[in-house]
């Protein structure tokens, strides 16, 4: 999957992250991907939700990926364990 058809998850308004997945499905694509990290795992999980309960008749989750990924602390003077989620959504 290339970064076309990922939508990386931020402080955005969660609906904002809704109406990008929305215009990845308008524009012809047929998976989208969700990414996410720290806090931003269950805005990603809520826009997952939403787009296929409300706007996706015809869409599902198909994979759901989680992993802990080792972040340099801001003193760089160590590591420090960040989890990350990566929602794969498919339009039928």
């Amino acid at each position: 999957m290339d970064d076309e058809n990922t939508i990386f998850v931020g402080s955005k308004e969660t609906m904002s992250y809704v109406m990008a997945l929305m215009t990845q499905f308008s524009s012809g694509s047929e998976e989208a991907v969700i990414k996410a990290r720290g806090r931003a795992i269950s805005k990603a999980v809520d826009i997952a939700e939403i787009a296929k309960n409300r706007f996706l008749d015809d869409a599902e989750i198909t994979d759901i990926i989680t992993e802990t990924e080792q972040l340099e602390n801001d003193e760089g003077d160590g590591t420090t364990n960040v989890s990350s989620i990566e929602i794969t959504v498919r339009k039928n």
